[in-house]
């Protein structure tokens, strides 16, 4: 990793932006990103918030949390991509969107193979619903596969150690504060009917990550940048 990173900081020598290794923004321009992305983030977990109540049970009660969270995750994102993107396209922001859906993706095959169920959807919901001691014990594999994924995201958009620092950040943050429960998936037994609980939670993690691309698009192009819209 050290002499990929290496040769591409080489690589981009004549074009890199600054010193610190973050895109040729002006601090205004940086400012925005961050802002979009904290705004789509609550954007986001409000969308989230509404669906989940609409089709599974109100958790209007835990709102302001999970607002919060968004808007945490979603700056990070917004950070990380202003960082490694010099002229940032649709298509660039679509990209390194959707890497992290397919993070969550992975998060929960993986806890399916490394794992075998221990209770099941019945006992979880007797129980009240927290699978506090659940997610305690798959950590060890959610901390592996967090550090191999930041590490392989960082392979693919990060241009120096700054940049991979930045991406391991974000890629822990958005595991700490979205994937705990998927990292769980596999000590769960799931029978024929409840596996669409399975097919609940990714569609929603779907739908709320379109929420928050297409949010956070509309919102740098309509606080003045429109170069992500120019280079698609």
């Amino acid at each position: 990793m050290k002499d990929r990173l290496n040769r591409r900081s080489l690589d981009d020598a004549g074009s890199a932006p600054s010193a610190s290794g973050a895109s040729d923004f002006g601090t205004g321009t940086q400012r925005r990103f961050l802002r979009s992305g904290a705004l789509a983030g609550v954007v986001s977990a409000f969308g989230f918030a509404l669906i989940h109540a609409l089709l599974i049970s109100d958790i209007w009660s835990t709102l302001i949390i999970m607002m919060i969270a968004g808007a945490v995750c979603g700056l990070c994102v917004g950070w990380t991509f202003q960082r490694v993107t010099q002229r940032p396209s649709i298509g660039d922001w679509l990209r390194y969107n959707s890497v992290y859906l397919v993070m969550f993706g992975l998060l929960g095959a993986a806890s399916v193979i490394a794992f075998d169920p221990v209770t099941s959807v019945a006992s979880i919901m007797d129980a009240g619903g927290p699978i506090g001691d659940l997610i305690v014990r798959a950590l060890p594999m959610t901390v592996a596969f967090t550090l191999v994924t930041g590490g392989l995201i960082s392979l693919l958009f990060g241009r120096n150690w700054s940049d991979a620092g930045a991406i391991m950040l974000t890629t822990t943050v958005l595991v700490l504060f979205l994937g705990l429960n998927i990292s769980a998936i596999g000590l769960v037994e799931f029978d024929a009917g409840s596996t669409i609980l399975v097919v609940e939670l990714f569609g929603l993690v779907v739908v709320i990550d379109a929420v928050y691309a297409t949010t956070f698009a509309l919102l740098v192009l309509v606080t003045g940048d429109r170069d992500i819209a120019d280079q698609a």
